[in-house]
């Protein structure tokens, strides 16, 4: 079984005040995001199956930068239906959520490259303004 995926945490809440009769409703997700690899140093050989998660896991990275492009720019359509994740994650990302990014770098020198993307990736998801 392969480690290299995201993986998605959801917590839905519901809270009822007697006092008053309101009641309110909260998520809270939590993502684990696969880096991103490059074809020569992911080891996939010709093994096509890693090769094809390999692919798998840049695509939804990219689709998820294209959905953090469009909600930077305030475009009228953000395009959350071009991968699982961007559909998963659709809810959090509109309306009033929140987003909050961490990013693990290598501190090797031959991942230096895969640092810097990260952290312009980083950089592009904080352009954005959630909740306005």
């Amino acid at each position: 079984q392969s480690s290299r995926s995201h993986s998605v945490f959801m917590l839905h809440l519901r809270g009822f005040n007697e006092e008053t009769g309101a009641e309110v409703h909260g998520a809270l997700n939590l993502c684990d995001l696969a880096g991103s690899e490059r074809l020569d140093r992911s080891q996939v050989g010709s093994d096509a199956k890693r090769l094809k998660e390999t692919q798998s896991i840049n695509k939804s990275l990219s689709c998820l930068g294209d959905v953090f492009n469009a909600l930077a720019q305030g475009a009228s359509h953000v395009p959350y239906r071009n991968s699982k994740l961007t559909y998963l994650l659709q809810d959090c990302l509109s309306g009033d959520g929140k987003a909050l990014m961490f990013v693990n770098l290598s501190p090797t020198a031959e991942s230096s490259n895969e640092s810097l993307c990260s952290l312009r990736f980083a950089q592009r998801v904080n352009q954005v303004e959630l909740g306005k």
